[in-house]
């Protein structure tokens, strides 16, 4: 109880603090960045079992009705998609290293322009693909272990493993991993994650999503981040150095976040957007 309290003293509830989100954001044209994984759905011991519920799938539906909406995720974009099952969404995958936007029709043609589309690591798929299949081999020992080929990353899955052996496994990933200097290891929520040493992550994915929208050096836009992860971190930094915007962390306990505001878990964040819609509707009812 007291970590719960403490967490929502160090970063204020992003349902209790509304009003004064949306306040901010007056007169600017609000981006909505949500990450998939603890976010959207719970997280569950079975990586191919996170499946979001179809309230909060009706939730993001609505909110892509009123402003560009992206899902940011450490997950292959293709098995994102496949989870949230809107086309009208753009998706950065892999941690933001395979980026797709919606076709949009051209009403003079019916034709359909072309989408956003960006993929900044793939020289490495190659690399990716056999260190993948190393690991599979190297960590087949080690039960409830799972390596999930996320096409430009991987992320080793540890939430099943008796804890005992975590350090042997991290062992083994780590010793994989050194054989590859353009390779980098992070780790997550009872996950460490592989993805290459280019200068790319969430952050920079959201500035190439709001410069894609025509939002570049914009002062009139007003993006917000939700998620739950350290990789969320990156784009909670850019939002604090570009002076825009909110970073909402999801989270039950109080962590070291660039992060304003946070929301418990993804019952919350649910909430959230549907206030978000509700209160789009009375601003756009007034006007």
């Amino acid at each position: 109880m007291s970590l719960m309290i403490s967490a929502q003293r160090q970063h204020p509830s992003a349902l209790v603090n509304f009003d004064d989100i949306v306040a901010t954001s007056k007169g600017k044209r609000i981006v909505m960045f949500l990450d998939y994984d603890g976010t959207l759905s719970p997280i569950v011991d079975d990586p191919d079992r996170a499946f979001m519920s179809d309230a909060m799938r009706e939730a993001v539906r609505d909110v892509a009705r009123h402003f560009p909406t992206a899902i940011v995720s450490g997950r292959c974009r293709d098995k994102v998609f496949n989870f949230v099952q809107l086309r009208e969404l753009y998706y950065a995958g892999s941690h933001g290293m395979d980026i797709k936007g919606p076709s949009k029709e051209t009403k003079r043609t019916n034709s359909k322009d072309k989408s956003v589309s960006f993929q900044p690591a793939s020289e490495h798929l190659p690399m990716i693909d056999e260190v993948y299949k190393t690991l599979v081999e190297k960590t087949n020992s080690i039960s409830g272990s799972r390596i999930e080929n996320n096409k430009f990353t991987l992320s080793v899955h540890f939430r099943c493993v008796d804890e005992k052996k975590w350090s042997s496994l991290t062992d083994q990933v780590r010793a994989v991993v050194k054989d590859y200097p353009q390779l980098t290891l992070t780790v997550g929520r009872k996950v460490l994650e592989i993805r290459p040493t280019i200068k790319w992550d969430k952050g920079k994915a959201l500035e190439f999503l709001l410069e894609s929208l025509g939002f570049a050096d914009c002062s009139n836009v007003f993006p917000v981040h939700i998620g739950d992860d350290n990789t969320d971190e990156d784009a909670f930094r850019v939002l604090h150095e570009r002076g825009q915007g909110v970073g909402i962390l999801v989270s039950q306990v109080a962590k070291k976040t660039k992060a304003s505001f946070s929301l418990r878990d993804p019952t919350e964040v649910k909430e959230f957007l549907r206030r978000l819609v509700e209160w789009k509707r009375r601003s756009s009812s007034k006007n």
